[in-house]
């Protein structure tokens, strides 16, 4: 592996983890330490109710992370929040339309191209091709040749496979 690569790999383990990890925890704790020594700590009553920060602490977490589970369940499976970042994730990563190089190239595609176009021998022989079937299995087959090719099965200054045959 190169060094720049090997340097952008670091990068990207570096943020993930000083985002997802170290900044929660310290973010978490700074929280806890906040909220007790500026608010509890100078409010008689709940001074009362939490008379030590360890306690305070205890009840953060006994509370906060069966809630912070119930959270990331409904955004997850509740809500339209995670799917539209889905949706946008997939408008804006380019490599959701291209074929990933490895088995999706060597295997996938030319068994779906090889599938393609046996179904369409297999319905003609039984006499049960209808022309917009078969104008359909010639426009996805297309686009799959074309994806193999190209990279990309929407580009649209690639040659189509029919206008090469003519």
């Amino acid at each position: 592996m190169n060094s720049r690569r090997l340097l952008f790999r670091a990068w990207y383990y570096f943020r993930v983890g000083y985002g997802t990890y170290l900044t929660f925890l310290l973010g978490f704790g700074s929280t806890i330490v906040t909220v007790y020594y500026l608010a509890i700590n100078n409010i008689p009553l709940l001074k009362l109710i939490f008379p030590t920060f360890w306690l305070f602490s205890i009840l953060a977490i006994a509370v906060g992370v069966p809630l912070s589970i119930f959270s990331g369940y409904f955004h997850f499976k509740r809500s339209q929040a995670y799917s539209s970042e889905a949706d946008i994730g997939v408008e804006a990563n380019p490599y959701y339309f291209k074929i990933i190089p490895g088995k999706e190239k060597e295997l996938t595609v030319p068994l779906t191209v090889a599938n393609i176009d046996l179904t369409v021998a297999m319905a003609r022989k039984l006499d049960v091709l209808t022309p917009e079937l078969e104008s359909d299995f010639h426009k996805l087959r297309e686009k799959y040749v074309r994806l193999a090719k190209y990279g990309d099965y929407r580009i649209s200054d690639a040659p189509s496979e029919s206008s090469k045959k003519s």
